[in-house]
């Protein structure tokens, strides 16, 4: 069964030019102007999965929702698919809004990679059997303890701006923040969630978005929540991005760079990766880091005792650390580990190679662990929701919008004294004004784009209240960004996460 609204204004535009009907100047410009009004659209499909040899039924709505400035004029429609259990009261359910990051990221990945009622076929590694892309049934959907709305931010998926002359006014951390909390407002009221328990889940930029809508939803709408799950999290792009000033990342990569080493066997370790990882963090914030912070006063004997404590480690040759003056940028070492065998890692997933066609070249911009996966997931987000959702749209639907990432207005962040945007203040001042707040971080050990220390890291920055550091845990995984990919941290992370909201909801109820 399904509901569809649809457009009218085809139908304005023949009133208008068929000379059959004779209307004055008024009427015509009362429907002109509706004919230019956007209409809402949605449409609703009742759908089964069975999970743990129960049935579970719930309702999908596909649809737009319009987001208007303060004299009414809309500006925007934000795309949503949304899963609701059936027969269960709204009041008792807790409702999860969940996005991707990029900038420029539809909610794509997290949607049929890990949440939805839905998911692509994978290898249990991560990687994409040969196309077409299929879907089954998800036995981890989220569905089991939550409602999910997945949210697409505008330029990306189907949602768009309403004036293409004002569309970089949303490629920015602030107004990106308001929409995307305003479409949040809009839902609860539109579908009676104001008293449901809150969830807000964020990947990647996404996590940096999810602190920023979490302020802005208690300071301007009056809304607070029971709990943020952090994927891959950045709050602070300190902790990622390199320069002559800003030495940190080198520090906080250098474990990433070590489980790649050993993955890949140039290394050899007999320990498992969570025991041995402890021990290079350990030496990263001793005394890596203090050789990196002498600079040009490191004498040259205590530089190569440090280049080859480097090399040991990563598998990356002492005579390059050196030449690299110590540091080693993410770039360079995918490049570099496998460099003889003519492969490139992958940066959202170090497991993954490439071919390196570039063999002369320093670094790769080049992400064989990215691309491998955009065929997959865009034909299965294509197909379903048209076919299974029954939402009839024929423009495109933006999986990723580079246009959006390179329009990207940085300035308008929050911004530290070195020009970076950090958010993990605004964190820390969210848990202290709402101390039934939880936080949830998942971290892959093969991620190279936001790497699992940098979060690690920044976490223990945050100069919580004691009595308030147990309202975030830490949650890591052998795999990479999209640490779901992976079947068995799949498994391991749905479980995690199920218990997370299993005790904050049982904590909740108890404290009432």
């Amino acid at each position: 069964m399904k509901t569809i609204i649809v457009n009218t204004s085809l139908l304005f535009l023949l009133v208008l030019t068929c000379p059959v009907f004779a209307l004055d100047n008024a009427t015509k410009q009362v429907l002109l102007k509706e004919a230019e009004t956007h209409k809402e659209i949605f449409a609703t499909t009742q759908h089964t999965i069975k999970l743990e040899g129960k049935k579970l039924r719930y309702t999908a709505t596909a649809g737009q929702l319009i987001l208007k400035d303060e004299k009414g004029k809309q500006k925007a429609e934000i795309f949503f698919i949304a899963y609701k259990k059936k027969d269960e009261k709204n009041s008792s359910r807790p409702v999860t809004f969940a996005f991707n990051g990029g900038p420029g990221s539809s909610s794509v990945w997290l949607h049929f990679g890990a949440m939805g009622p839905k998911r692509v076929v994978l290898k249990d590694n991560g990687s994409p059997p040969p196309p077409p892309a299929s879907l089954i049934d998800n036995e981890f959907t989220w569905l089991a303890f939550t409602d999910l709305v997945f949210i697409d931010p505008v330029g990306t998926g189907y949602s768009r701006v309403l004036d293409d002359k004002k569309d970089k006014q949303f490629y920015g951390f602030k107004k990106d923040i308001e929409s995307v909390g305003d479409f949040i407002r809009l839902y609860l009221t539109r579908y009676n969630r104001w008293l449901s328990p809150k969830f807000i889940v964020g990947e990647s930029y996404g996590t940096t978005r999810a602190v920023g809508v979490t302020d802005y939803l208690h300071k301007t709408h009056g809304v607070d929540l029971n709990g943020i799950v952090l994927i891959s999290p950045v709050l602070n792009f300190n902790t990622i991005m390199a320069d002559l000033s800003n030495s940190l990342p080198y520090i906080l990569f250098l474990p990433s760079y070590v489980a790649a080493a050993r993955y890949h066997k140039k290394i050899s370790k007999d320990q498992d990766i969570s025991d041995y990882l402890p021990e290079v963090e350990t030496w990263a914030v001793k005394e890596y880091i203090t050789a990196l912070i002498r600079g040009d006063t490191l004498s040259t004997g205590d530089r190569k005792i440090i280049a080859e404590k480097i090399a040991g480690c990563t598998g990356i040759s002492q005579d390059y650390i050196l030449k690299n003056n110590l540091k080693l940028p993410v770039r360079r070492f995918r490049k570099e580990l496998l460099r003889n065998e003519k492969k490139v890692l992958g940066r959202m997933d170090a497991r993954f190679t490439g071919p390196d066609t570039d063999q002369a070249g320093e670094s790769s911009r080049y992400d064989p662990s990215l691309e491998m996966l955009i065929g997959t997931f865009s034909s299965a987000v294509n197909h379903y929701i048209r076919n299974d959702l029954d939402f009839k749209n024929d423009t495109p639907y933006w999986y990723l919008n580079y246009r959006v990432n390179t329009a990207w207005n940085w300035k308008s962040g929050i911004r530290s004294s070195q020009g970076y945007v950090n958010v993990s203040q605004m964190l820390t001042d969210s848990i202290h004004t709402n101390n039934f707040l939880h936080v949830f971080t998942a971290s892959g050990y093969f991620d190279l784009a936001t790497p699992y220390f940098a979060a690690k890291y920044t976490v223990n920055q945050l100069g919580l209240e004691e009595n308030l550091q147990k309202n975030i845990s830490m949650h890591f995984y052998n795999a990479g960004h999209m640490m779901y990919i992976d079947k068995p941290s799949l498994k391991k992370f749905f479980s995690d996460i199920s218990l997370f909201y299993k005790h904050l909801l049982n904590t909740a109820k108890q404290d009432k």
